[in-house]
């Protein structure tokens, strides 16, 4: 997982903007959503916030407050300093956080507690809730018949090919997962739970 993240790094937005690989699917009602959930983030008060597993910083930059972004690959946090340049980035381990108890308001993830597995997803929110008392998440819903559950293949523009964990939710899924979870937003392509 990690070596696809670092690989992926500089084609990765093309997801979000649906350019490369993506310019020819149907995603009805994307661009619209994406906005609603940079509006959301960007509504969000401002507070020392960590981003785990921040990418390329296409959502931090729509943090407000002290924010630091922490990703395992420098590839994708040399992309995230463009994006964001108000944020400070930090290379380590999301599932060993590299910050003092309490150190933070908020922790902030998106496209990351999806592709966890179990025993990584209780480590994850024991780390994130020893750092920070308030968590948010930005995950996908499923589609019509899709599995909540997957390995999906991935194929980079080098043509490599790799299989990837995906878990999707419905907010009530997520918030009670998380524990005590209130849905910030549930829609067609996103879901957002503040825990």
């Amino acid at each position: 997982m990690k070596t696809y993240y670092d690989r992926r790094a500089f084609e990765y937005d093309d997801w979000w903007l649906g350019r490369g690989r993506f310019a020819d699917r149907e995603r009805p009602g994307w661009d619209e959503e994406v906005d609603v959930l940079a509006e959301l983030i960007g509504a969000l008060p401002p507070a020392r916030t960590l981003d785990v597993a921040c990418g390329t910083g296409f959502l931090t930059r729509h943090l407000r407050g002290d924010v630091v972004g922490l990703d395992q690959s420098e590839r994708m946090l040399t992309v995230a300093r463009e994006q964001a340049p108000a944020a400070r980035f930090v290379h380590g381990d999301a599932l060993e956080l590299p910050f003092g108890d309490g150190e933070f308001d908020r922790v902030f993830t998106s496209y990351f507690y999806c592709h966890l597995e179990p025993a990584e997803r209780t480590r994850f929110v024991a780390e994130a809730r020893r750092v920070a008392p308030q968590l948010v998440v930005v995950a996908s819903v499923p589609g019509a018949g899709d599995p909540v559950e997957r390995y999906e293949e991935r194929i980079l523009n080098d043509g490599s090919r790799w299989t990837v964990l995906k878990r999707v939710f419905t907010g009530e899924q997520l918030a009670a997962e998380l524990g005590n979870g209130e849905v910030l937003h549930e829609g067609r392509w996103f879901v957002v739970v503040r825990a």
